[in-house]
């Protein structure tokens, strides 16, 4: 947890600077730095104000966050301005500084990159998808691929292009047409262009930004923006929900922005997987006792786009202390563990919720049991394939899942219906 000052300071201005430096800036920005007692940037930053502007320099430290705190509270009582690339609240250090101070400071914006791309390629802003691999890892591109988008990535550096053109020839995107907007706003802006399969150019600006018109190649797997992505999609040893089970599954989890998912008995990952690929801000993490099966989550949740995914190793319900309370917890393997469902539910919020599947009966007698005590649906889903029966055709059965799906109610309410 980062440490917050007493009370939030007065006197903090976050002024966006683009790299026209002094002379894109509007009158209100340029005032707040010639009127300020300290000027807080990167060396970057810092080095486009002319030398007779504001007071006291300090860069950044490195590591930015942790240093925060102590450097406004050193500067207390002092007017600071601290720079910022663009738009101080896109990506910026604009949300830091109103998580430290407890309030929003004084922001100056600047044109952010994404504003300046969109205008000059006419994409517009709120059609054009936005990942960040500035400090994350360059995976998380590979969930925003879809057919015909069009994709705008912030970032990391001069070498970034080609590490996206290689993520794209990887991921069947090769054929993506990929334009690299260096210097944006400045008087020396310049654009590199060509598609990912064959792209060579060395390294240009550190300064930029990359657009992608995304183009699937053509014996490349089609991925959905919904769960039920094919079964083909996933690395897996037979331990996998299977697709149209698992769709029914995310269902009924209902995952929402920002919410922590508990997968337990993994397996693939494809829950958590595809949890966290309904919304960037939603988070998971999956228990398997396997270490090769965890292994293999990390390499699935990678490949489609979510890093991010955490992977606890070790056996349920023993390596459920200490993790963060989640908001909704799903159980595809274990569930007969002593002890796993009651630390499951006793984990859970109010208002949380848990799915479970199974397809033996000693598991399903023990969901029926909890079923009784705690009410929420307990439905079975059955699935058959067509498949071919000599010259003809006919339904092959897959083994039918139980599963339960409940609220964990209030114990306070006693009205009608609140066990469900």
């Amino acid at each position: 947890m980062t440490p917050h000052p007493p009370n939030p300071l007065p006197g903090v201005t976050v002024i966006g600077i683009g790299a026209d430096g002094w002379d894109g800036l509007a009158p209100a920005s340029r005032d707040a730095l010639d009127t300020a007692h300290v000027v807080i940037g990167g060396a970057r930053q810092l080095a486009l104000l002319p030398d007779a502007c504001g007071g006291e320099r300090v860069p950044w430290p490195t590591p930015l966050r942790p240093a925060v705190p102590a450097l406004l509270e050193a500067h207390r009582g002092r007017r600071v301005a601290v720079l910022a690339s663009g738009d101080p609240m896109f990506y910026g250090i604009g949300r830091t500084l109103t998580e430290v101070l407890g309030a929003p400071p004084r922001v100056l914006p600047h044109p952010s990159s994404l504003s300046y791309a969109c205008a000059r390629l006419g994409w517009a802003v709120e059609e054009t998808e936005v990942v960040t691999v500035v400090g994350r890892p360059l995976a998380r591109i590979a969930a925003a691929l879809h057919d015909g988008r069009r994709l705008l990535v912030l970032s990391a550096g001069a070498d970034t292009p080609a590490d996206v053109a290689a993520l794209l020839r990887d991921r069947g995107f090769g054929p993506s047409r990929m334009r690299v907007l260096e210097r944006l706003g400045s008087a020396d802006e310049r654009c590199v262009e060509g598609a990912a399969d064959g792209w060579d150019a060395d390294p240009g600006d550190a300064l930029n930004v990359i657009a992608v018109d995304c183009l699937r190649g053509p014996e490349t797997l089609r991925l959905g923006a919904v769960p039920g992505l094919p079964d083909a999609a996933y690395e897996h040893d037979g331990q996998l929900t299977k697709r149209h089970i698992r769709a029914a599954t995310l269902g009924a989890l209902a995952p929402a922005p920002g919410e922590l998912l508990w997968d337990i008995g993994g397996g693939s990952g494809s829950i958590a997987v595809e949890w966290m690929r309904t919304h960037p801000s939603c988070r998971a993490l999956t228990v398997e006792r396997d270490p090769v099966r965890a292994d293999r989550i990390a390499r699935n949740a990678g490949r489609l786009g979510v890093p991010a995914l955490r992977v606890v190793t070790g056996a349920a319900p023993a390596a459920l202390a200490q993790l963060p309370t989640p908001d909704a917890v799903f159980i595809g393997g274990g569930l007969t563990a002593p002890g796993l469902l009651a630390a499951c539910w006793d984990a859970l919020p109010v208002g949380g919720r848990l799915v479970a599947n199974t397809v033996t009966l000693e598991s399903e007698a023990l969901l029926a049991e909890w079923y009784r005590r705690h009410g929420g649906e307990l439905v079975r889903l059955a699935v058959a394939h067509a498949v071919p029966v000599g010259g003809f055709t006919g339904w092959r059965q897959a083994m039918p899942v139980t599963q339960w799906c409940v609220t964990k109610p209030d114990p306070t309410d006693l009205s009608p219906g609140a066990a469900t």
